[in-house]
């Protein structure tokens, strides 16, 4: 590796699992102290056991953000202790995803996905990005979705939330990118790890598209070491698109 993010420290949420968990090791891999932060100890104590394993720095981070400003500012508060007095780069990753159509769902739900994929990210920015101001800079990388900006019948829910942090990705740009603080994001495709010998489900929505397949989890993390590195310098509210090309050309079908 190439230790692109050497000396700094990274706080991923949602990093158990799938897209969380690959960019928690890639920071790592790339030099990084990385606070895993998830609600799972036993799926978190794993991740960070791989990653101490490979030789890398890392810690768990308890945190269920509810959408409160006090989950938020409490798991910025502790992450920071973690780290060492600070967090450079910071990964808004943790989301949820109900698959329902608008008339099946109901207020409840509506609530709470809105509090934990757009609510409770807004108040971690809030607590980290001052702090970084302070240090003198620092990198803040948010998740959005391929369905943000192309329609599909079911997840308007989730579709919107993920719309609303792609355009915070935009204001907070504005907001903190003269005070050297970047904020971009990145748009994942059809993300997922189908079972060795299956075809996924969700495999059937890339076909037709220029990669003609599904998106790793990798893919992803690949492009939040690039936007967290010195080589993305000059970029700020920006949407990467990670999607095989879903969103940028024709679908053909066949």
């Amino acid at each position: 590796m190439s230790m692109r993010l050497a000396g700094r420290t990274a706080l991923v949420t949602g990093a158990t699992s799938n897209i969380g968990r690959a960019i928690a090791e890639a920071f790592a891999a790339e030099g990084a102290q990385v606070a895993v932060s998830g609600r799972s100890p036993e799926r978190g104590r794993e991740v960070v056991e791989g990653i101490r394993a490979r030789g890398g720095l890392a810690d768990f981070v308890w945190a269920d953000l509810d959408g409160s400003a006090a989950a938020s500012t409490a798991l910025a508060r502790e992450a920071a202790r973690v780290l060492g007095g600070r967090v450079d780069v910071l990964v808004n990753n943790a989301g949820i995803y109900p698959g329902d159509t608008t008339a099946a769902t109901d207020e409840k739900t509506f609530d709470e996905v809105y509090a934990v994929n757009v609510k409770a990210p807004f108040f971690l920015t809030a607590a980290v990005a001052p702090a970084m101001v302070d240090a003198g800079g620092g990198t803040i990388i948010n998740l959005g979705s391929w369905i943000a900006r192309l329609g599909i019948p079911v997840g308007a829910l989730y579709s919107s939330t993920k719309g609303a942090m792609e355009t915070l990705t935009r204001a907070w740009a504005a907001e903190f990118g003269p005070h050297g603080v970047r904020v971009n994001a990145i748009s994942p495709g059809v993300v997922q790890t189908a079972a060795p010998g299956e075809v996924h489900p969700a495999e059937v929505m890339m076909k037709g598209t220029p990669a003609g397949r599904m998106g790793t989890p990798e893919a992803v993390a690949d492009a939040a070491v690039y936007l967290a590195g010195d080589e993305s310098s000059f970029v700020h509210g920006i949407v990467l698109d990670v999607d095989g090309g879903r969103t940028a050309a024709a679908v053909i079908a066949g």
